[in-house]
């Protein structure tokens, strides 16, 4: 019965009330209830009908619990507590009490509430009986009607219990639905206890309430004397209907029960595919027997669960699966970079519980290349299940092997499409390739079909780079169109280079625009730190969940070290390639300003392009530029351009020809030196600028 609690205001004088007589002769007791104070006051005649002696009972509500079983006590508290909300004056109830010797008796109560001039309850006072003779006359009908009420109030349940089992996806998650969504409690259990078979044995996964784990059963054998082993050995319910039954068919489990007065328990296996995969106790301290409509709920309450754990388990092992597959697919292994700072992620989808889809085709990968320089992928193989996995472990092998060769970020792409083009897979890829040279910051990118990168500056603010694409991996080697244009950014000491999937950028009803702008806003105001920043976005996509998984590469160019004698920049620039003079132009001029050389930067670029031209135009094969710093008396910058054609430059007056050789006249007035070198079966055509000598030297 519900307990106002206990306080220290004082008993109302004419409290306990005087009972009439004529209640004691009816064999009726009486009760007077002080809200305020919680105390529980009862005649002589109101002990008899809870079967108590004066002396066993504190006037606590909550000590009645000895007599008034739990789903009792459930009941009356429910109906004094509508009552007092309703503003009843009385309220009347049936409930059933647990005698001395065990046996149940029906009890009746009425109760009137009193309440003071604001309409607040303050006592109860009113009668209680024994109403076991009242009720004989209709016990078969109202037994009947009870159990019917029961059947009906369980087979609720199982329905409640399995809509929820829907849901679950993990073996845990079946067990927090049997713990806590009170479906033990409305079926009248007092206690459960659920095993999983694991070779040969029988290994406790929950059990309640707390305190009621019997040592030694955590792990037990199939074939120990345990009711759980019992069932899962026969594939038959176990149904015990008393005390005395349970203590003589388990006496080593029994002694341990006691204290939880355990009067029943129905152990079910439970069976998925004619095989056992566990057991299922529902204890009980409220009843006897087992009727055979409540025996045939219990059975489809154990089939059911035994199918949720079935499904939770395979889940469970097809999760593992994935994610041992999805983590052997990436890298191991992020290789440290020198210069840069550097932080991957990945985050798998996760679809509703749907079975293979916690794994996918995103994949990032950091690739070191020759002459310092590095290579960052970020991509997505079209699908969410192994097959995209495994294609994606190929593509990602072979980029990396096309890029290490040392092809142009253009063609390494352009390769990579023609590979997955010839596997034997319907599966198309976006892809972005960034090389970065962290001596002079010059990033060249090409993307395919995937999203833009991103950069975040030194104050924290964030941009998008538009970069010019081409079709997905795969599809552009299936049209024929294979052209990859190269954008070329510079990344500045400080900042931050972003790759990432579109898991991070979209969501469902939302613009692929809008997702970017979020996403620059959320980098703005992130941690400075990669690692932190990296934590951050996929805690974002965490939370917000969805469907797709994430794969994130972040790159933040430190500030460079001093350069060292003989240390080099290399270009490589391919006849009839526009883009590629381009490019190069960009380096030279990025890398002259990093070194401190930002005065000559425009004297340096112009002597490197003519000569770079003049190897193109006057050789049928490409040219190579290199930059590298001299230290030295004097700090020269130093520029070659080397080609495969043996025959030496010649310079010529410009009154001699229009144009030809007007190249080589710049050079020499412009260059603190320069001349030509044999390289094999060509040449190297060199300069050198003097350049300020490097701060703090």
């Amino acid at each position: 019965m519900a307990d106002r609690g206990a306080s220290a205001l004082s008993l109302p004088e004419d409290w306990p009330a005087h009972p009439d007589p004529i209640l004691a002769l009816n064999r009726m007791g009486s009760f007077d209830w002080d809200l305020d104070t919680g105390l529980f006051h009862m005649d002589a005649q109101g002990y008899e009908v809870f079967d108590l002696l004066p002396e066993e009972f504190d006037g606590r509500p909550e000590s009645l619990a000895v007599r008034v079983p739990p789903p009792e006590a459930a009941r009356l508290d429910t109906a004094v507590a509508q009552a007092i909300k309703d503003g009843s004056e009385n309220y009347g109830a049936y409930f059933r009490i647990r005698c001395r010797d065990g046996t149940l008796r029906w009890t009746h109560t009425q109760g009137y509430i009193r309440r003071d001039e604001t309409g607040r309850p303050r006592r109860i006072v009113g009668i209680l009986r024994d109403a076991t003779q009242e009720l004989a006359a209709g016990e078969t009908r109202s037994l009947r009607a009870a159990q019917d009420e029961a059947f009906r109030q369980q087979t609720n349940v199982v329905e409640v219990t399995s809509a929820a089992l829907a849901h679950a996806q993990g073996v845990q998650d079946v067990i927090d639905v049997l713990k806590y969504t009170q479906g033990v409690r409305h079926l009248g259990a007092a206690s459960l206890v659920m095993g999983l078979v694991e070779a040969g044995r029988i290994r406790l996964v929950a059990e309640g309430p707390v305190g009621s784990f019997v040592p030694g059963t955590r792990v037990t054998r199939i074939d120990e004397p345990y009711p759980m082993g019992e069932v899962v050995r026969t594939l038959v319910p176990r149904f015990i209907e008393s005390p005395e039954e349970f203590a003589q068919g388990y006496p080593i489990l029994w002694p341990h029960l006691t204290d939880l007065h355990i009067t029943s328990a129905a152990y079910l296996p439970l069976i998925a595919q004619a095989r056992p995969i566990g057991a299922m106790g529902l204890l009980y301290s409220d009843r006897r027997g087992f009727s055979a409509e409540e025996r045939a709920v219990l059975v489809a309450l154990g089939s059911s669960i035994a199918q949720s754990l079935q499904r939770a388990m395979l889940y469970e092992q097809e999760k593992d699966l994935a994610q041992g597959l999805q983590q052997a697919m990436l890298p191991r292994t992020i290789p440290s970079v020198r210069g840069a700072d550097v932080a991957v992620r990945y985050r798998a989808a996760s679809v509703g519980g749907t079975l293979g889809r916690d794994i996918g085709g995103d994949w990032y990968d950091l690739i070191p290349l020759p002459g310092g320089r590095v290579g960052a992928v970020i991509g997505d193989v079209q699908g969410h299940d192994t097959h995209a996995a495994a294609v994606m472990g190929q593509l990602r092998i072979v980029l990396r092997a096309y890029a290490a060769e040392g092809h142009t970020p253009a063609a390494v792409m352009a390769r990579a499409s023609v590979f997955l083009h010839e596997l034997d897979t319907d599966r198309f890829a976006t892809c972005l390739y960034a090389q970065a040279d962290l001596s002079t910051g010059v990033v060249q990118v090409v993307r395919a079909g995937h999203i833009d990168p991103l950069v975040r500056a030194t104050d924290g603010t964030c941009r998008r780079i538009p970069v010019d694409g081409g079709l997905p991996l795969g599809l552009s080697a299936e049209f024929g169109r294979l052209e990859y244009p190269v954008s070329t950014l510079e990344l500045d000491p400080g900042e931050t280079l972003l790759l990432c999937t579109d898991g991070l950028v979209e969501q469902p009803g939302a613009d692929l625009d809008d997702g970017m702008r979020t996403l620059t806003a959320l980098i703005a105001d992130g941690p400075d730190e990669v690692r932190d920043l990296a934590d951050r976005l996929i805690q974002m996509a965490e939370e917000r969940g969805g469907d797709d998984d994430v794969a994130l590469l972040l790159l933040r160019r430190r500030a460079p070290e001093a350069p060292r004698a003989g240390g080099r920049l290399q270009q490589h620039v391919a006849p009839g390639d526009p883009e590629a003079l381009t490019q190069a132009r960009h380096m030279i001029r990025a890398a002259v300003r990093t070194w401190g050389a930002r005065d000559r930067a425009d004297e340096v670029e112009l002597v490197a392009d003519e000569l770079i031209t003049n190897a193109l135009m006057h050789t049928e094969g490409s040219a190579i530029v290199t930059l590298r710093v001299l230290d030295g008396a004097d700090r020269r910058l130093r520029v070659e351009v080397e080609d495969s054609s043996s025959a030496l430059p010649r310079r010529r007056e410009a009154g001699e020809d229009g144009v030809s050789g007007r190249g080589l006249l710049l050079v020499d007035r412009l260059a603190d030196g320069w001349g030509v070198e044999a390289r094999g079966g060509g040449k190297a055509v060199w300069c050198e600028f003097v350049v300020p000598p490097r701060a703090g030297r």
